[in-house]
């Protein structure tokens, strides 16, 4: 990052707000899916109650969404991570919505609940991708 990232991401609060929310968006998710599986999953129809198998698979990701949340949180925070941290951001944001919507093609309509995130994750991830275009843009000039 160039020397002006420091002015123009300190002055920034739109960048700040945006990592803040989809990194505490997150750590929440990667926190109910890790420590209550049952009650996450129960709202999309999905039982896990005795079944260790589907809870371990079901956890797994959710310890590295967890990694990934922690990432872009922090950049909220620390002005040189804002273009590692809203890389992982698009990244986590857009590669999870395109895989639900693949899924949808691919296995049919699941669940509303799980339709409904493949749209709140597509539209958290554009957003932390254009705003780290614009944080991209404004460095480099």
């Amino acid at each position: 990052m160039k020397s002006n990232a420091r002015s123009v991401f300190g002055g920034s609060y739109t960048a700040r707000l945006v990592l803040f929310g989809s990194g505490l968006i997150a750590v929440a998710i990667a926190v109910a899916i890790l420590f209550a599986p049952a009650a996450f999953y129960a709202d999309y129809g999905i039982d896990v109650t005795g079944d260790a198998t589907l809870a371990n698979e079901l956890k797994a990701p959710a310890g590295a969404l967890l990694v990934a949340g922690l990432v872009i949180f922090a950049g909220a925070f620390r002005w040189k991570l804002a273009v590692v941290s809203l890389t992982t951001a698009a990244v986590v944001y857009l590669s999870y919505g395109l895989s639900r919507v693949t899924s949808i093609a691919i296995d049919g309509v699941p669940h509303s609940g799980m339709v409904n995130a493949a749209g709140v994750e597509l539209v958290i991830g554009a957003i932390c991708l254009l705003t780290l275009l614009q944080v991209r843009q404004i460095n480099t000039n």
